[in-house]
C-alpha cells in the first residue's frame, strides 16, 4: 500500500494522540459519520476511526435510495414511511440538494401478480399524502406512458401501472461529504486504521488501541467514551469488551448488479416480488441498478460476495418486468454486495424490523446497530440524545444544543453550479457539459475547487476513461482533501468510475502512480 500522500491524513494521524477525546467513535460508515457529526456539533471533542476507508462496506453497497419504504405500509408502519419521508424531504431540500436527486417510480402491477390494481393506486395515493404531497401526487399511467419513462418494461400481462415520487442518491459521495462536515465542525477523522484492542481503566472502556493500515505503526487513543458503530463487525467489538458478550444483531445480505443500458431510462421500476418484498431497477449514473436480496447471512462479514444464484435470482426477479433482452447477463458491468444489520431474533429476515439497535457493555461501551441511509440524520441525532442520559460518563454538562439543520458541505443547486463550471472557462478549454453536470451533482459548489485543479493544470481535465465523466483532477482531490489512500478509495468510493465499469488495468496502474505523488 502507498505510503499517505496528504496533509489532511498526516494532521488526523497526528491529532488523534494528542490528550483525551469526548467521544471515539469506532467505524465511518452511515451512523458513525452521522454521530460524530452531531456529537461535534453539540459541542464534544470527538475522533472517528475505520478499520479501512470510510463507507468502504455496508455503507456503500446500499441501493443508494433516499425514500419514505413503500412497501413498509403493506406491514401498516404508516409512522415509519412518515417518518422517513420528513428526513428525505429535509435532505433532498435544505441538507444535500446538491447529491440528492428526485426520481419517479412506477410500479407494473400484473395480472396474475401479489397485489391488485385497486390496492396499489390506494397504495401510492396514501404515500404521496404522507409525504404532504410535496413531490406531486401517486397516480395510475398507461402501460404505453410508462413504456416511454423505462424503455425495458414489460407488457405482457400488464394490467396498469401506479406511480410515486422518491429520491436517490450516491452513497459513498454522501459518506465523504459528511465525514468532510464532521471534520469541519472539529472532529478528527482517521481511517485505514483498525482497532486491535481497547484502553480499559478501573473495567471501564476507555479508548482504544488501532494499528495504522498504511505505516503499519500502532498507536492509541483515549476517549471518555467509546461508541462501537462497525455495522457487521458490532458484536466482533463487543466481544473485544466482554469475550461472553452475546450475541446482539443478525445479518442479511443485499446484492445489487449494475448493467448498461442502451436508452437512458427516465423512471426506476418498483417491481413486487411477493406480498412484502420487492425488486428495484433504478437508473443510476448512467447504467442501471437492480437489486436486491434479502438472505440471512452467518459467515465472516469480511468475506461477503456476490454468487451465481444471487444473480440469477436479481435477473429472475427483474425478468417479471423488464424485457430479457435488457437485463441480458453480459450487460452486467458491475456487482456487489453489503450487509444489512438487523435486530436479532428469528424468522425471515425480509420481515425483520429494520430499526436501530443500542446496547451498553460492562465496560461501559456503548454499541449501535441498524438504521438506513435516509433517516441517518436522526439516528445521529437519538445517538446524541442517549449520550446526554450516559450517567457512567456525564457528558451532558459539555453538551450543547445541536441545530436542526445543518447542510452538507458544497450546498448549491446543481444546475446552477454546473453552468458556473461551463461558463468559467474559455474556449478550448471549457468544461464539457456532462463533465460538468457530473461534478455538480456529486460535489456541489466544491467542484469548483477540483475546476480550480483544471485550471491551473490543464491535463487533469481529462477523463480518467472516456466513457465516463469523472476527470484526473477528482482523483487528486480525493488525494489531497478526501483521505483516498487505495487505488480502490479513488475508483469506487471518490468517483464512479469502479461502478461504471471502467476501472481497468491501465486506470488502475495510473490511478497507483498518482496515489504515490504528494499533491501541492
Amino acid at each position: 500500500m502507498p505510503q499517505p500522500t496528504h496533509s489532511t491524513r498526516e494532521q488526523a494521524r497526528a491529532e488523534i494522540t494528542r490528550g483525551t477525546f469526548d467521544l471515539l467513535v469506532i467505524g465511518g460508515g452511515i451512523l458513525g459519520t452521522s454521530v460524530a457529526w452531531m456529537a461535534t456539533q453539540a459541542g464534544l471533542r470527538v475522533a472517528m476511526v475505520d478499520a479501512g476507508d470510510f463507507a468502504g462496506a455496508t455503507s456503500s453497497a446500499s441501493s443508494k435510495l433516499v425514500h419514505g419504504g413503500l412497501r413498509y405500509l403493506q406491514t401498516g408502519n404508516v409512522k415509519l414511511v412518515a417518518e422517513n419521508h420528513r428526513e428525505r424531504r429535509a435532505l433532498a431540500g435544505r441538507v444535500a440538494p446538491h447529491l440528492v436527486n428526485p426520481v419517479p417510480f412506477l410500479v407494473p402491477v400484473y395480472k396474475g401478480g401479489p397485489h391488485g390494481a385497486t390496492k396499489m393506486a390506494a397504495g401510492v395515493f396514501l404515500y404521496s399524502a404522507l409525504s404532504a404531497f410535496g413531490d406531486g401526487l401517486g397516480r395510475v399511467v398507461s402501460p404505453a406512458h410508462a413504456r416511454r419513462l423505462a424503455p425495458g418494461l414489460k407488457t405482457d400481462g400488464l394490467k396498469t401501472v401506479a406511480t410515486y415520487h422518491d429520491h436517490q442518491m450516491n452513497d459513498s459521495r454522501m459518506a465523504i461529504m459528511t465525514v468532510r462536515a464532521a471534520v469541519e465542525a472539529g472532529a478528527v477523522a482517521l481511517n485505514h486504521a483498525r482497532v486491535v484492542g481497547l484502553r480499559t481503566t478501573h473495567g471501564k472502556v476507555t479508548g482504544a488501541e488501532l494499528r495504522d493500515g498504511v505505516t503499519g505503526e500502532e498507536f492509541g487513543v483515549d476517549a471518555r467514551l467509546v461508541l462501537n458503530a462497525t455495522g457487521p463487525w458490532v458484536d466482533h467489538l463487543r466481544r473485544m469488551e466482554d469475550p461472553g458478550a452475546a450475541p446482539s444483531v443478525r445479518l442479511s445480505k443485499g446484492v445489487h448488479l449494475v448493467l448498461r443500458t442502451d436508452h437512458p431510462w427516465h423512471a426506476a421500476l418498483t417491481i413486487p416480488v411477493d406480498k412484502y418484498r420487492v425488486s428495484f431497477a433504478i437508473p443510476w449514473e448512467g447504467r442501471l441498478l437492480l437489486g436486491t436480496t434479502d438472505e440471512e447471512y452467518t459467515g465472516d462479514p469480511a468475506e461477503v460476495g456476490v454468487l451465481q444464484q444471487d444473480v440469477d435470482q436479481i435477473l429472475g426477479e427483474a425478468g417479471t418486468a423488464i424485457d430479457a433482452a435488457h437485463i441480458a447477463p453480459d450487460r452486467i458491468g458491475y456487482a456487489f454486495a453489503g450487509l444489512r444489520v438487523l435486530p436479532g431474533g428469528t424468522g425471515g429476515t425480509s420481515a425483520a424490523k429494520r430499526e436501530t439497535v443500542v446496547t451498553r457493555g460492562r465496560g461501559g461501551m456503548l454499541s449501535i446497530a441498524g438504521g438506513k441511509w435516509t433517516t441517518y440524520r436522526h439516528i445521529g441525532r437519538l445517538v446524541i440524545d442517549r449520550l446526554r442520559k450516559e450517567r457512567s460518563v456525564p457528558l451532558a454538562e459539555d453538551m450543547c444544543p445541536t441545530l436542526k439543520t445543518v447542510p452538507l458541505p458544497g450546498l448549491g443547486q446543481p444546475e446552477a453550479v454546473a453552468h458556473r463550471l461551463m461558463v468559467d472557462q474559455e474556449p478550448p478549454t471549457r468544461m464539457d457539459p456532462l463533465v460538468a453536470r457530473h461534478l455538480a451533482s456529486h460535489y456541489g459548489s466544491v467542484s469548483l475547487d477540483i475546476a480550480e485543479l483544471v485550471r491551473s493544470e490543464p491535463a487533469l481535465g481529462e477523463r480518467i476513461h472516456p466513457d465516463g465523466p469523472d476527470i484526473w483532477a477528482q482523483a487528486v482531490y480525493a488525494r489531497d482533501q478526501e483521505w483516498a489512500v487505495t487505488v480502490d478509495d479513488v475508483l469506487r468510493r471518490r468517483t464512479t468510475v469502479t461502478v461504471r465499469g471502467l476501472d481497468t488495468q491501465e486506470v488502475r496502474d495510473r490511478t497507483s502512480a498518482l496515489l504515490g505523488k504528494v499533491g501541492g
